[in-house]
């Protein structure tokens, strides 16, 4: 009885003060700023998460713009080697968000992670404009060089600035910036889908302004102060977040985790090994092995789960393919662009400015999607139209990177011209940029039909404690893409000689 009073006594404590700390104003402002209703303060709340979520992308895609064109022109990379490099940066961003998120749930506590991912994130941006600087160019009295930077050096601070920035991205999309911030669990399936439309249109919209904006400084007028951009994006994410740090680490609502669903396939296979069966007059799914009631470690519950999860594998397998064409964007076509003739009216386009073009097609779809999405989901059959533009999207994605085979075929038909890229002479094609526009604007249909829809059926189509695991493994398929998709360069270059 003593302990058990002494527990009553610890859990009304807590609750006073969970009750006090939901009646604190927010640090640094003043009472009246506690005293905003609930309506009021989800709209301040998802506005700051909204303004860190687009800070924390315009630091990447100012990081990824013309991260090839730094590679091949300072680092002295050949051109595959820049793209691996871009796409191995790009799928490690979006696999730290599961890593960190599964450290946070079970060995270090969410303030501290968040701390500590904030750090790298903002080492990771100091150290870029460290290998970009031109230490080469600063004299002492015009005859003394102050520091030079050999190659190998430049390497090694560039791969760790970018691991250390990947590690930050990683705590900000997880802990920070996750989709429990924006409260969906209530929502429908009609508000769900307008929710990632308008997200995903917000996210490339940022993206758009950095590949103008940003391309072009960094290529044209401070080519290795560029990098700065995104380290200022990384301050105001870090000084947003420390303003209502109380606000913004959310902790997802489950009761499952990335370890559990492994450890419940695992069970199963190993169960199924053993006895040498897959079927049997008791069991309707192998997973059923994992259920104690057939000699497994796991419950109904997480075994139910686990299946759930497992009839979007499917859907997330094709997810593995479709990023290996979108990667294309910032890699392949980026390289097909350096090499063709930027020059429009006498002036040199930014590479990178190229990707706008397929930026635009997703602009301009989500708004007429929106009123097509109006009319499907008031009828009673809803359930197919995310697949349909999922299905339409992919094939678009293939008939976009077999129009650039083409393209690139066509390409090497032109005599080869000079052209000036961040001050350095190049040869490359005089076939304009624009007669790449079809690939761009195709992917750009892609991704406007595929990512909104994806996420849609991730979330919806998995019970309500495991969807943070399910938009994990979309996470993680979406990563494997990346990597697979840098695996086909180099199998594409060693099977071709170069």
């Amino acid at each position: 009885m003593p302990g058990a009073d002494r527990r009553d006594m610890q859990e009304k404590r807590l609750l006073n003060h969970t009750a006090v700390k939901e009646q604190r104003p927010l640090p640094g402002r003043s009472n009246h700023a506690g005293n905003l209703s609930q309506p009021e303060k989800k709209l301040q709340e998802a506005i700051c998460v909204l303004l860190v979520e687009l800070c924390e992308r315009f630091t990447f895609f100012g990081i990824v713009c013309n991260m090839i064109l730094f590679c091949t022109v300072k680092l002295g990379y050949r051109n595959y080697q820049a793209a691996i490099v871009n796409m191995c940066f790009v799928g490690t961003s979006m696999l730290t968000p599961v890593l960190v998120g599964w450290l946070a749930e079970c060995l270090v506590g969410r303030i501290k992670l968040v701390c500590i991912c904030m750090f790298l994130h903002f080492l990771g941006t100091a150290l870029l404009p460290v290998v970009a600087f031109p230490f080469e160019d600063i004299y002492i009295d015009r005859r003394h060089i102050l520091h030079t930077l050999t190659k190998r050096e430049q390497k090694i601070v560039f791969y760790f600035a970018l691991l250390t920035a990947s590690l930050g991205i990683g705590g900000i999309r997880a802990i920070v910036c996750p989709l429990s911030a924006y409260n969906l669990e209530d929502c429908g399936p009609k508000e769900l889908l307008s929710f990632f439309n308008w997200f995903y249109w917000l996210i490339n919209l940022n993206s758009a302004v950095v590949f103008v904006s940003i391309s072009y400084i960094q290529q044209s007028v401070a080519r290795n102060l560029g990098f700065l951009i995104p380290f200022v994006s990384v301050l105001m994410a870090m000084i947003t977040i420390h303003m209502v740090r109380g606000e913004m680490i959310y902790k997802p609502k489950t009761d499952s985790s990335l370890l559990t669903t492994f450890g419940v396939i695992a069970s199963a296979l190993k169960t199924c090994c053993v006895r040498y069966r897959y079927f049997s007059g008791g069991v309707t799914n192998w997973l059923d092995h994992a259920k104690e009631n057939y000699g497994g470690q796991y419950s109904e519950t997480q075994v139910e789960g686990t299946k759930s999860l497992a009839r979007l594998f499917p859907l997330f397998a094709f997810q593995i393919l479709y990023r290996s064409c979108i990667l294309q964007i910032p890699s392949g076509y980026y390289l097909q662009t350096m090499n063709s003739n930027l020059h429009f009216s006498g002036f040199v386009l930014p590479v990178a400015a190229m990707n706008v073009i397929s930026i635009v097609p997703l602009l301009i779809l989500v708004p007429i999607l929106e009123c097509i999405n109006s009319c499907l989901f008031s009828s009673k059959d809803t359930g197919h139209s995310p697949t349909i533009y999922i299905v339409v999207g992919q094939l678009s994605a293939a008939l976009s990177v077999m129009v650039a085979g083409f393209s690139e075929i066509h390409r090497k038909h032109f005599p080869q011209v000079e052209q000036t890229l961040s001050e350095e002479v190049l040869l490359v094609s005089s076939m304009p940029c624009f007669h790449l526009a079809p690939q761009y604007i195709l992917l750009g249909v892609a991704e406007a039909l595929v990512t909104p829809s994806c996420s849609l059926l991730s979330f919806q189509l998995v019970p309500e404690r495991i969807r943070g695991i399910s938009m994990h493994f979309l996470t993680l398929f979406n990563g494997a893409g990346c990597f697979m998709g840098a695996l086909f360069v180099q199998i594409a270059h060693a099977g071709t000689q170069g």
